[in-house]
């Protein structure tokens, strides 16, 4: 007489070089910190020092920013002004920490708005059919069409330069870009099940759109919000250098380039550091957006 055999999992108890067979056929946890490669560690650095700047800047400075000193003018590095001196013997790296705030700041406030009114766009016309999304879209190529350059000197010729007409400038010119890009998003998501049971299941537009489809699209946004960052802020940067951007006696970086570009052919410290300043930003945020990047395409 044959004893019975209890059947037992044998990939749960049987030891292979010390681990059970479920162990090693279960994916190994990645930690969460592998997900930041250098250059992204390199860019969230970057960023994060430049907006502790625009922050705290204006107190940091060791100099007043628009005191008139007695050094000599367009000056190199020294123990009294480590950046140098500006054309009127100011202190470069306190005029650098004071203009960090209306270049990243201006930056900042202008890409985060026009990403907001462009998705919220882009999700109204997704959702609300073509009576909706076909005039809005038409009027999106049209703007979308003008050079962003182009529109903002029509806009500071016709109403003068101020802080407030960059923001609205910068928003005009790059909100129909967010547009389309949240748009198409929208429209892929719009036809997947769990959007098509949330209508269903009689839920408003504004839920499926915060709720159901926002969420799904935050990497893609995200990855868009750094590039309009940049591109506002070479664009402001750009107006700045012209004479038609922050106006005196306020100073963004592009407004240090301009005033002390006289002294580009000794390499004086007072143009080459507001320009390797606005180069570290901009690199910084790229380095940070190819981590958003690669999150993505990781599928994480």
């Amino acid at each position: 007489m044959t004893r019975p055999v209890t059947p037992v999992c044998a990939a749960s108890v049987l030891p292979v070089d010390g681990k059970t067979l479920d162990a090693q056929l279960s994916p190994p946890r990645t930690r969460r910190r592998s997900r930041w490669s250098l250059t992204g560690i390199i860019g969230g650095i970057l960023v994060a020092f430049w907006l502790f700047l625009a922050v705290f800047g204006a107190w940091l400075a060791p100099y007043d920013p628009g005191a008139l000193g007695d050094s000599a003018v367009l000056a190199g590095y020294s123990a009294a002004h480590p950046l140098g001196t500006d054309y009127l013997g100011r202190d470069v790296l306190s005029r650098i920490l004071d203009g960090a705030r209306f270049t990243v700041g201006l930056a900042l406030i202008a890409a985060v708005l026009a990403c907001v009114l462009g998705t919220g766009l882009g999700l109204l016309a997704a959702l609300s059919g073509r009576w909706v999304d076909e005039p809005l879209s038409r009027l999106i190529d049209a703007l979308i069409s003008l050079p962003s350059k182009m529109l903002a000197l029509v806009m500071v010729s016709a109403f003068g330069s101020s802080v407030p007409l960059l923001i609205v400038m910068a928003v005009v010119g790059y909100a129909p870009g967010c547009y389309r890009i949240a748009r198409s998003l929208a429209m892929n998501l719009i036809e997947l099940e769990y959007v098509q049971v949330a209508r269903t299941r009689g839920e408003g537009r504004l839920y499926i759109a915060l709720r159901e489809m926002l969420p799904n699209m935050r990497l893609p946004l995200l990855t868009d919000l750094g590039l309009r960052f940049v591109y506002i802020v070479l664009l402001l940067s750009g107006m700045s250098f012209l004479g038609l951007g922050v106006q005196p006696p306020n100073a963004d970086l592009g407004s240090l380039v301009r005033e002390n570009i006289g002294g580009l052919a000794d390499g004086a410290p007072a143009v080459l550091m507001p320009a390797l300043a606005i180069g570290t930003l901009t690199v910084g945020v790229n380095l940070l957006i190819d981590r958003f990047g690669a999150r993505r395409r990781g599928g994480r």
